[in-house]
């Protein structure tokens, strides 16, 4: 496979907007870097601005820390104009976390995905729980360590800390809705792989594409096998998602991602991304000549080793691809007598 190089994309929006103070981006609509506690410095909420208010896209976490920036917003920017509707691209904390809160002040809907709200509601309900048998056995069998298994205990259900209490109802978003803010159309176009089922939008007219976390300029999304579903095979979902949209989207669309600066050069990009997870999937069939464990996979996928707050992503990642090559039936899977699974080719 000839892997191509790395896309060098167009940043059209050369400034570093200040957090908090929104930034105009194209006609009615505006970038609002919200700052986050931990992770990447801050997400990017979109506002469209409506002749009668606002629609809000992505909205950090549920934290001091971003919900002061919006109050700053509120406050120094929307004026009298209230927030119409919150749209959240998918259900991970630094998207979701405020959405409850902002939908609380305005008493508004939220737009969402079903599974994704869904899958937030069913996260969120573990908070505070025990470790169930389930996740303590899908950890030991990615040969986690008797302290790292440790580590994870102490973490579990943190997901719902960072979000504050979601709606009880929503409005579903479908892939190919068409969505009229501020007198043009935004199209709904849903991706995966990242999360279940990721809601991007589309503005032909403006050539737009919000695009949340299915393309970002400069790192990858994280694609993981998580214990609720143990089988899955969430890289199939992004790789065919990649194609799908290097074939939707003009060439020189603007994304607008949820972390880092608005660029051109989608398909560049998308094109990258899945070749880099076929050459991983070459590399790792080669290391399964012999049979290894979840662990012994990190140097060959992330080029170093893993320590620490790393681990659930890493081991997350390399389940995505095993599972893949097992879903391909070019690697099968076995279990030692300690519960821990093998992954050797299958010729």
């Amino acid at each position: 496979m000839t892997r191509p190089e790395r896309p060098k994309m167009q940043y059209p929006i050369s400034h570093e907007p200040e957090l908090a103070r929104p930034d105009k981006v194209a006609e009615g609509v505006y970038r609002c870097r919200i700052p986050l506690e931990f992770g990447p410095p801050y997400i990017n909420s979109w506002l469209l601005e409506e002749e009668d208010g606002w629609t809000v896209v992505d909205t950090g976490m549920g934290t001091r820390i971003s919900s002061d920036a919006w109050r700053d917003v509120f406050k120094n920017f929307f004026g009298d104009k209230p927030v119409n509707r919150v749209i959240v691209t998918h259900m991970h904390p630094d998207h979701i976390g405020l959405a409850g809160w902002i939908c609380r002040k305005w008493d508004i809907p939220l737009h969402m995905s079903q599974v994704e709200y869904l899958t937030a509601r069913t996260l969120v309900a573990d908070t505070h729980h025990d470790v169930p048998d389930e996740a303590l056995n899908f950890i030991r069998a990615a040969a986690y360590t008797e302290e790292q298994m440790d580590s994870y205990r102490a973490i579990f259900g943190k997901f719902g800390s960072f979000i504050r209490a979601l709606p009880h109802a929503f409005t579903r978003l479908r892939d190919g809705d068409r969505l009229t803010i501020g007198g043009v159309e935004w199209i709904v176009v849903i991706g995966r792989g990242h999360s279940p089922e990721h809601a991007c939008l589309h503005c032909p007219e403006k050539n737009l594409f919000i695009s949340g976390d299915q393309i970002l300029p400069e790192i990858s999304s994280n694609i993981s096998v998580w214990p609720t579903e143990p089988e899955a095979n969430p890289l199939e979902d992004w790789l065919e998602s990649c194609e799908m949209l290097k074939n939707y989207l003009p060439e020189n669309v603007l994304v607008l991602p949820a972390h880092g600066n608005p660029f051109i050069g989608a398909r560049e990009r998308l094109a990258y991304m899945i070749s880099d997870h076929q050459e991983n999937l070459e590399k790792l069939l080669e290391l399964c000549r012999t049979p290894v464990r979840v662990p012994d996979c990190f140097t060959t996928l992330f080029k170093r080793e893993i320590t620490g707050g790393k681990l659930n992503l890493a081991a997350g990642e390399t389940l995505a691809h095993l599972n893949f090559l097992i879903h391909q039936g070019q690697v099968i899977r076995e279990t030692d007598d300690k519960g821990v699974n093998l992954y050797r080719r299958a010729d």
